[in-house]
């Protein structure tokens, strides 16, 4: 196609993906419309260094709310028209987090009468998670479906149409994923994907076809516009030499605000207390009537704020919240008419680089730090194509939620606004948050802990286990089977057990000999972390370790306690299930037996963050379903190679001898079951105690090989404790952005399946199908056991440098019992 398009007003327009196209060779082919519809943009990626740029989102550039709406307005209106008036009318509709909430919106108002939902990254407490996955080619991949009804999703022989709206059709992983997930729970007989681009490839669009044919259901596709995108041979490398280039020629962040400028109005909107702010929860129908009763109103009252001589004026939304800050546009264009030019933008979390000239979609960028708490962490934010596209006023509109300290800091995002602006009004929507449902009645009797002997081999004064036995099931499948069940869908980890590893004698002999060697070191992590829970929640905090892997963690910690301060603190073990939450009837169990702020959660290590992120929705969502508070979410480990948590005994990544088997160094119990015909709402989880494997039992080994080390390093743990307690502790969660950046690298897509560190990368060697092993090079003796497992599996180690953790276990992905690459082996046994 051409690099340049004729307009309607008969003026040759510089294509804005020239830039990239002439560079690197990037051909954008399709129908006419296309190029009209996209740009092109450069960012820093290991797997695609190139970035479509929507014109007609309203995410990266700034355009006209009624073109942003209109688009997503029209494709409901073809939806509406392919299901017929009264399938339309009981459709629901799905929108992906964070580009396509708005125009996910924008359909369900075309359907007309379709209530509209959409994913998020922002936990919500007291609202119950119906789903979540995981996006292969986000810079921030979690996603929760929260709704207020949880009916909203349900299928059954009667269930209406699913239509899924992205922005863009790439490769369908995203959304494929989605469906698959959803339909295993709630499977329906049609789903719709609509797109405003339809980029697959030829065996993507194979691959769509087969798909509806496996999960039986017809699966239609509305797009506005289709192509392909050609890549040259080398064009990553090259793109990324790009990128590399341009960064290196451009300043920091230069964008600061402007001495004496015009101090931020707010504008008090009047937004209808009974309406949403947006998609997050469920939107109805109901709502939809409301706000457009109301929308002419906040608008005059934006307009009135505006200075006179305002021409040209920016709606600027705010990442997820899109829908309003649009809607808000689209009724101020009409409010202004024809004296001034009204467009629309937000703010987003994807990092893109800005090249300032007319044949590239970003021109410019401003960059700020996030201002709404984010689960994951903190991190820059980013508002393209504002600075310098003279703009006589800014109206930023965030939720309540995002109203805080960091959004009206010098570096903040207003701030920079008014640095580019000659005035910035703000404008807040109250933040939607459904009215938990209380829990009324508290069962008669909650269930004891068990304790050893008769449940596990610690000593009973060691642990707790607020745990069922459930040692007389048969609960242990092949791992290949189980590994095809949690990949497809079918099943959930935690409804299964592994078949427990027996290790031969070449690696017990390797245990051995690293309890010898890392004792030491063991001690002084355990020493420091206790030494700083004490000095921060002391003076008797009760010790909650996260089985299995932070309870022998627990038990150190209890002993050191009492070996240097004479103090007997309780310790009890509690499950919590990665995407299921965490043992409510044990958090009760706790809350009627101790006070909630004396709780100090446990773990062994950090990985990516995930269970820490887990544990704190799960506490919230806890407190407000059921009124006991107190709990801190915040997690106590022995190792933080993540970055995720503030109390820690040591950052580095090495080798816990504990990680290095399953329940034979755990007391032998098992990992923790959740299913639902074997678990009710008033018990604990479940877990099997394995007492027919005592004569290979560590666990008391483990304990005493480091509790005899405490007196050797008790100087050191008091330098270390005293460091940490003055240092700044703040989480980092460079763990994960190391993650995201495998899973690309790699093409896995799923950083579900990417486990770093040496204590995961073990658990993918012992319980699941790996593929292959990423082994910092010259990590030496702390990955001799990971090298023997390898070895033993027939998995491959590739030794690569940059790597943040001292090893990474990446699990087999889109796995087969057939599958190329992995056979599923298993370890040798004695």
């Amino acid at each position: 196609m051409s690099g340049r398009v004729r307009r309607e007003e008969a003026v040759d327009v510089v294509w804005s993906g020239d830039w990239v196209a002439e560079r690197l060779g990037v051909a954008l082919e399709g129908d006419g419309e296309l190029q009209e519809l996209l740009g092109l943009a450069l960012r820093r990626n290991p797997k695609r260094a190139h970035l479509l740029v929507s014109n007609v989102l309203g995410k990266h550039v700034p355009q006209k709310p009624s073109v942003v709406y209109g688009a997503g307005y029209g494709l409901g209106e073809r939806v509406r028209a392919l299901l017929g008036a009264d399938e339309a009318r009981r459709a629901v509709v799905l929108g992906y987090a964070e580009t396509a909430t708005g125009l996910g919106h924008a359909v369900a108002d075309g359907l007309r009468d379709a209530p509209y939902l959409h994913s998020t990254r922002r936990p919500v407490a007291g609202v119950a998670q119906a789903g979540g996955f995981e996006e292969a080619h986000s810079h921030a991949t979690s996603h929760l479906l929260l709704p207020e009804d949880p009916e909203l999703l349900a299928g059954g022989a009667e269930a209406s149409t699913l239509v899924l709206v992205d922005d863009e059709f790439s490769t369908g992983n995203t959304v494929l994923n989605t469906i698959r997930a959803l339909h295993a729970s709630h499977p329906r007989e049609r789903y719709v994907i609509v797109a405003l681009v339809d980029m697959r490839s030829a065996g993507d669009r194979d691959r769509l076809t087969a798909f509806a044919a496996e999960i039986g259901a017809r699966v239609d596709l509305v797009t506005r516009s289709s192509g392909t995108v050609t890549l040259p041979e080398g064009v990553l490398e090259r793109g990324q030499a790009l990128v590399a280039a341009q960064e290196a020629e451009q300043p920091g962040r230069a964008d600061h605000a402007l001495e004496g400028a015009t101090p931020v109005t707010r504008v008090a909107l009047g937004w209808p207390t009974e309406v949403p702010d947006g998609g997050r929860h469920g939107f109805t129908p109901t709502h939809r009537a409301a706000l457009e009763a109301a929308l002419p109103g906040m608008a005059e009252r934006i307009a009135g704020a505006l200075d006179s001589n305002v021409r040209r004026v920016l709606v600027l939304g705010f990442e997820e919240l899109m829908y309003a800050p649009l809607r808000l546009g689209t009724a101020l264009e009409a409010a202004l008419g024809a004296d001034a030019e009204v467009r629309y933008s937000t703010t987003t979390r994807s990092p893109v680089l800005a090249v300032d000239d007319p044949g590239y979609a970003i021109r410019t960028r401003l960059v700020f730090p996030a201002h709404d708490d984010p689960a994951d962490g903190p991190g820059d934010r980013y508002a393209y194509n504002v600075a310098g596209a003279g703009f006589d006023a800014v109206v930023a509109v965030v939720d309540s939620t995002a109203d805080t300290p960091e959004l009206h800091a010098p570096d903040g995002l207003l701030a920079r606004l008014a640095a580019h602006a000659g005035q910035v009004l703000l404008a807040v929507v109250p933040s939607y948050a459904p009215t938990p449902v209380p829990q009324t009645q508290e069962p008669a009797v909650l269930p004891e802990p068990l304790r050893g002997p008769d449940f596990s081999s610690y000593a009973p004064e060691d642990v707790g286990w607020l745990l069922q036995d459930l040692s007389d099931t048969e609960l242990e499948a092949p791992t290949e089977e189980r590994e095809e069940a949690i990949q497809s869908g079918g099943a959930h980890y935690a409804e299964s057990l592994p078949v427990e590893y027996q290790p031969s004698a070449e690696y017990q002999a390797l245990f051995t000999a690293a309890l010898d060697a890392s004792a030491a070191r063991i001690a002084r992590a355990v020493g420091t972390v206790t030494e700083t829970v004490l000095a921060e929640r002391g003076p008797r905090p009760v010790l909650v370790s996260l089985a299995r892997a932070g309870t022998p963690v627990g038990v150190l910690m209890r002993r050191w306690a009492r070996h240097r301060h004479g103090l007997d603190l309780p310790h009890y073990a509690i499950s919590i299930v990665r995407g299921r939450g965490i043992d409510v009837t044990a958090l009760r169990w706790l809350a009627a037996h101790h006070e909630p702020a004396d709780v100090v959660f446990v773990d062994g290590w950090t990985g990516k963050g995930a269970i820490t992120r887990e544990l704190a929705a799960a506490i919230s969502e806890f407190e407000a379903s059921t009124g006991i508070t107190g709990f801190d979410p915040e997690i106590a480990v022995l190792a933080d190679p993540g970055g995720c948590v503030r109390t820690y005994g040591t950052r580095e990544d090495f080798l816990i001898p504990s990680a290095c088997l399953n329940s034979t160094v755990s007391g032998l119990i098992s990992r923790t079951v959740l299913r639902a015909d074997l678990v009710g709402p008033d018990d604990f989880h479940g877990a099997k105690f394995y007492r027919e494997l005592a004569g290979s039992d560590v666990s008391g080994d483990f304990l005493a090989a480091v509790t005899a080390r405490f007196d050797e390093v008790a100087d050191q743990v008091d330098a270390e404790t005293k460091e940490l307690l003055a240092a700044d502790r703040a989480p980092t969660w460079e763990g994960w952005a190391a993650v995201e950046r495998i899973s690309e690298e790699y093409g896995i897509h799923d950083v579900n399946l990417v486990k770093p560190g040496v204590g995961e990368t073990t658990r993918v060697l012992l319980r699941r199908v790996p593929w292959k092993i990423l082994a910092k090079r010259g990590a030496g003796a702390d990955l001799t056991h990971i090298r023997l497992l390898a070895e033993q599996r027939g998995v491959p180690v590739e030794e690569v440098d940059d790597l943040p953790y001292s090893c990474v276990g990446l699990i087999h992905p889109r796995f087969t019992r057939g599958a190329t690459g992995a056979d599923g082996k298993a370890v040798q046994g004695a």
